[in-house]
């Protein structure tokens, strides 16, 4: 099976598993929760913390199957809470959920989303001491995330990022969720500590550059492509390390935080090029990537194996 052939089953089986439990829910908080599972998406998180229980127990995917959820559901809290703050109004080519509905009615259909993750934690076919590293696990990522968007939200207000701060910001917003779904699926796989830390590490370094490379993704792909807002960091102010590399060749991006066209974002890309600012960028997420490849050189050779590294490479090749 090819890495696209995965994919597309994972995804398939994750679908399955939203609709059972979310498919026909009730009242306006269900269907609140529910709009964003609905609406489609990558189910990455899920695919590597199935890759991951396989790789060092195959056949254990299985049994992990609610923890594969757990994670989706994980993801889907921290995108309501994130278009909230950053007054998104499409996500997945949908209407966002505080769009749809209202602030506070999309702040508790992420917490709803939330607290179910650890039920189907819970509901995984693993030693309760497995499960209970596992829940351990994402207690603590969720308080990370939180730290790695307060960290987003509170670089707007300067002018002097420094790139290790990013880095930081990006390891807890969105490298952890990924580290956790690789160390969880080992963890309740049975795996070794070795391998679970090495797929922790893994998970780790290739979710930062998946990051790196939506902040890229986010200037340069169409709305249509991407079912977002074309370049809403670059409107809001985000720092990304785009805009620290910008800005350490003298390109300020402050004047481009307003509605935009097209044209004017075409334009900004055209100078970012020419600066060598995308070039650069680039090159940190493919030494992300690298690194967390050679975590899990300690790994038995195997198809999920062979599998993972594929899905590194993914991160770096996708068009969205």
């Amino acid at each position: 099976m090819d890495l696209n052939e995965f994919l597309d089953s994972t995804a398939l089986q994750v679908d399955r598993l939203i609709y059972r439990y979310f498919g026909n829910v009730t009242g306006e908080l269900g269907k609140a929760s529910a709009h964003l599972l609905l609406a489609g998406g990558k189910r990455l998180r899920p695919a590597l913390l199935l890759l991951s229980a396989d790789s060092v127990r195959k056949g254990s995917s299985i049994d992990v199957m609610p923890a594969a959820l757990a994670l989706e559901l994980t993801h889907s809290f921290t995108l309501i809470h994130d278009d909230i703050m950053d007054e998104d109004e499409f996500r997945r080519g949908v209407p966002t959920v505080h769009t749809r509905w209202d602030e506070p009615t999309a702040i508790l259909a992420g917490d709803v989303l939330f607290a179910s993750a650890f039920e189907f934690i819970a509901m995984a076919d693993a030693p309760d001491n497995a499960k209970v590293r596992a829940v351990s696990m994402l207690a603590r990522t969720c308080v990370e995330i939180c730290e790695g968007q307060h960290m987003d939200i509170s670089f707007e207000a300067r002018d002097d990022v420094l790139e290790d701060e990013y880095l930081t910001m990006v390891e807890k917003k969105t490298g952890v969720l990924y580290a956790a779904a690789a160390g969880i699926g080992a963890i309740l796989a049975g795996g070794k500590p070795a391998h679970a830390d090495a797929l922790y590490a893994f998970g780790k370094g290739i979710g930062m550059a998946f990051q790196i490379q939506d902040d890229i993704l986010d200037l340069m792909a169409p709305a249509e492509v991407s079912g977002k807002d074309r370049a809403s960091d670059l409107r809001e102010g985000k720092k990304t390390l785009i805009s620290i590399k910008a800005r350490e060749r003298g390109f300020d991006l402050a004047p481009f935080q307003r509605p935009l066209t097209n044209t004017e974002i075409d334009t900004v890309i055209r100078h970012l090029e020419e600066l060598g600012v995308l070039a650069e960028v680039r090159d940190t997420a493919r030494n992300l990537i690298s690194t967390g490849k050679q975590r899990i050189g300690i790994l038995p050779a195997s198809e999920e194996k062979k599998l993972l590294m594929s899905v590194a490479d993914h991160f770096l090749a996708r068009s969205y």
